[in-house]
Formats: C-alpha cells, structure tokens, sequence
C-alpha cells in the first residue's frame, strides 16, 4: 500500500520522482492552482504560459510533464488539471482534489515518490488529496508471476507526501488517519471483485471476513448450508442450488460502547453469475466475477467503520451465493419459501441477486436497526437509465433517499434518486406464489427495488443502492478509478455511519 505523509518543508527541497501541482482552466487559457506559487516562481511566473505551449489547458484529468526548474531536487514537475477555475472566493471541490490527485498517482505509476503541492484551504482538502492519491496508485498483480510483479511492469507509486497540511494538528492527523483507512478498505474491496471466482467462493469470502473480524474486533456469524437450511433461508439455498460451492449468510458486527444508532448494511454477493438455467449468452457473462460488489462493499464499510471507532453499532450482512446452472439448480417455474415466511415465484433465474438479498434483509430486520442501505449490482435496467458512472437510489421514504443521496455526494460518489412507482408492484403479482421475481420489463431497476420493498421490516428507513453501473469498469481507468473493479459505494456507506455516529444522518 502506497504511504501518505504530511510535509511542510519547501518543495524545491524534498527528494522526491516528481513535484505535483494542479492547474486549473481559466478563461484565457491555464491558471496554476495555489499551492503551487513557489513552483511557478522558480519558472519566472512563467509555469502557465509553459504549460499553454506545451498544448494544457487545465482540463479535468490532463496530466503534464515537464522538467523541474533549476536548483529542484526533484527531477520533473507533474502538472494535473483540476478542471474549471472556481469562481471567485471559492475554493476547489474535494472531489476536484481526489481526482486531479488520483490522475497524478496513476501517472506517476514506478516511482518510488511523489510531492503534491495541489490546493490546500484546510484538513479536508488534505483527506481528498491522499486519499484520491492513495486510490489512484492502486493495482491488482495477484494472479501475475507468482505473486510477483513482472519484469516488464512497474509498481505502483510508493509514497505520497502532501504539502500545505499541518502534521501535528490533530485535525491533520484524523484526516490523513481516516483517507489512508477508507482507501485501505475500499481497495481491499477491489481485490475481492477482481478476484477470479475460482479462487472466490462463497466460503472463500466467508474465510476472508473471520479474519478481518479476528483482526478488527467484529463479530463475524457464517451461516452455512445446513444453518440455511435449518433458518428456512430459501431464497439463499435457491440461488446456490446448482453449484458446488456452497452459499452461506456472512454476519458481521460492530458495537460501540458509545453508540446512539444502529445501521445494517446488506450486500448481494454472487461470487459468480452464470445467470443459472436462465443462462447468460457469450459477451454477458466474462465479468460477472464483480456480482459481488455490493458484499464487498459492506465488508469493507464495516471494517472501516470499526478500524475508525465510529460510535455506532453497526451489522453487515454478506448474502453469498454462486449462481450456476446443473441438475439441482432452481428452475423458472420453480416456487421458494424464504425466511420472511413469503413464497416467490421464480420466472428467471438470472433475476437472482433479489433473492439472496430479500433473506438477508429479513434477517437485517429482526434486529430492528434504525436503518437498512442495501447495495446490489442488480440490474442492467439501472445501468440503461443512469450510464456506467452513477448509481441509482430507491427508498421506502422520501426523507432517508435524499439523506443518502446527500452522503453520496459528500463521499464523492455520483448517484441518482430513483422512484418506486407502486403501479409497478401489480406485474409481480403470481397465480402460484405470494409474488414473482419478475415484473414488467420497462422500469425493470425500479421493478427490482419494488420487490427488495416486500423484505424490509415494517417500519424502518431502507435505502437500496444499485451500483451495477460503476461497480466494475471496463473501460479505460480515469481519475483514481482503475480498470476492473472500483469499490462503488464504501465510501458511501462509511460516510452514512459518520453522520449516524454524529447524530446527523436524516
């Protein structure tokens, strides 16, 4: 993991690979952002126009390099545009901050260090910075020679020293404290989702969490085939009946001996989705290692949460299960009697990520938590309505979607409130069971959130976040986002945990 470290030294000084600065797009061409005044100075106040010949413009994502001025103990300057300069007496957004300074990171790939004298106003700015540059320098080499990296490769950037903090205010340190917690989980949560299926099963992730717990003080419950079984967890049992792997239910606790308010998160984890006896047609199929997103993303939210010591309690529920098509698997057609006591016809067995997910939030209710946020790669419909880089919000109530919503933005992440139109729960109506996995096709995201609906305990606030969009990305990496797996929604869900511990979630 690439090390983050305040500095307040000058920049000409440091020993370092590369001095980064941001640079913002002005009007009349590139602005360099302050925190860089002393780096323009050793140019003669020439850093824009150089940068303006050299064809930047400042624009979010434009990375630049150029040889460091003379007497510079670092040998090249890396110049990152911040996108659009802030109107007057404004400052740049944190996530302006995050992505100019995973854009650095990624480009900065082999060296050993890097300065970051991009914009600083105060300790948040120093979070976003680190923890943008400490997302951006991931990679994932598991699988490559051995473990080893490649001769032909390079190794991500090794440390990080942001300019313009204070390294002994306490609001400094919590800063930094909490940008190098949050990026340490949110990656381990990428390398869960890039990991192939052979090598994650559901017992695999299910090993994984004891020893997190083991490691973090959480209570971790695995409830295995015969638990399921003997709970009556048929929608869990019923996914995982075609494979040879066996499905369970991960529980995961965090108390705080402080806490005022219990949150449970609840994520879907198809460690593989072949789709079942429904299955996938070639081209669909390839990346559906990632239908365990949303489980990755409640693991590492709730270790976060208790390596931080956010006071509040806190339970994430793993719903784990491999989808596969075989003699025993479940059948279109076929009926299932889940935990909540509901039975559920089931017309497609690719609509698969409901079922586990209608158990575990049964079981998250019993608890009787003062709220439930579930986060599920579930739908293509959503990915249609909202593009790969956003995902959409459903809730039981008007006033807890939005204070999600807020959360998402404050952490950094795009998502979307999305309706859940009751004229759409009549289509899951079934003449053999109490309701069908399948309802209409148009609104098929909001169809999906309708059903997760039915499992919620009566009373309580839900929020169910579909990340199938940003959860993996195959396109090119982009800002502190890599290719593959991308941790859509930890910083989310660790954000709704602070403002509950704080006392000010909605």
């Amino acid at each position: 993991m690439t090390a983050l470290t305040l500095s307040t030294a000058a920049a000409a000084g440091l020993r370092a690979d590369a001095i980064v600065v941001g640079v913002a797009k002005g009007a009349q061409g590139p602005v360099v952002a302050p925190g860089a005044e002393a780096v323009d100075q050793a140019y003669d106040g020439r850093l824009a126009a150089t940068l303006q010949t050299l064809g930047a413009s400042g624009a979010e994502g434009e990375v630049t390099k150029l040889p460091a001025p003379s007497g510079f103990k670092a040998p090249v300057v890396v110049a990152v545009g911040l996108g659009a300069e802030p109107e007057k007496d404004q400052a740049f957004t944190a996530e302006s901050l995050r992505r100019a300074a995973g854009c650095a990171a990624r480009a900065l790939t082999g060296s050993k260090k890097a300065v970051f004298a991009l914009p600083v106003t105060g300790a948040a700015d120093v979070g976003a910075i680190g923890e943008g540059a400490l997302l951006g320098a991931y990679t994932f080499d598991a699988f490559k020679d051995n473990g080893k990296t490649a001769k032909n490769a390079k190794s991500p950037l090794a440390e990080v020293a942001v300019l313009g903090g204070k390294p002994r205010d306490k609001a400094y340190k919590a800063a930094v404290e909490r940008a190098v917690t949050v990026a340490e989980e949110l990656n381990r949560a990428r390398d869960l989702i890039n990991t192939p299926p052979n090598h994650l099963t559901p017992m695999a992730f299910a090993a994984i969490a004891q020893a997190a717990g083991k490691e973090h003080g959480l209570k971790v419950q695995v409830l295995d085939t015969k638990a399921l079984e003997k709970g009556g967890y048929g929608g869990i049992l019923g996914v995982g009946a075609g494979s040879a792997s066996p499905a369970c239910l991960v529980k995961l606790s965090y108390t705080h001996a402080r806490a005022g308010k219990h949150l449970a998160f609840v994520g879907k984890g198809i460690t593989y989705d072949s789709g079942g006896i429904s299955l996938k047609p070639a081209g669909h199929n390839e990346t559906m290692k990632c239908d365990m997103s949303g489980a990755a993303a409640v693991f590492a939210a709730v270790v976060a949460a208790a390596r931080l010591g956010l006071e509040v309690d806190l339970t994430g529920w793993l719903a784990l299960a491999e989808n596969m098509p075989s003699g025993s698997a479940t059948r279109p057609g076929d009926v299932l009697h889940m935990y909540s006591g509901k039975t559920v016809e089931v017309l497609n067995t690719d609509a698969e990520g409901r079922l586990v997910l209608a158990d575990a939030l049964w079981a998250a209710s019993q608890e009787n938590p003062d709220a439930i946020v579930d986060v599920a790669t579930l739908t293509g419909a959503m990915m249609l309505a909202l593009g790969n880089r956003i995902f959409g919000i459903m809730a039981n109530d008007d006033a807890f979607r939005t204070a999600v919503h807020e959360a998402a933005g404050e952490a950094g992440e795009d998502a979307w409130p999305m309706p859940l139109p009751e004229h759409l729960r009549k289509g899951m109506d079934s003449p053999t069971a109490d309701i069908a996995n399948m309802g209409e096709r148009m609104g098929g995201g909001l169809v999906a959130g309708l059903f997760l609906k039915e499992f919620v305990g009566e009373g309580i606030p839900w929020a169910h976040l579909d990340i199938a969009g940003p959860a993996f990305n195959e396109q090119a990496p982009f800002g502190y986002t890599p290719k593959g797996g991308t941790g859509s929604a930890v910083r989310t869900l660790v954000r709704l945990a602070e403002l509950s511990a704080s006392g000010d979630l909605g």
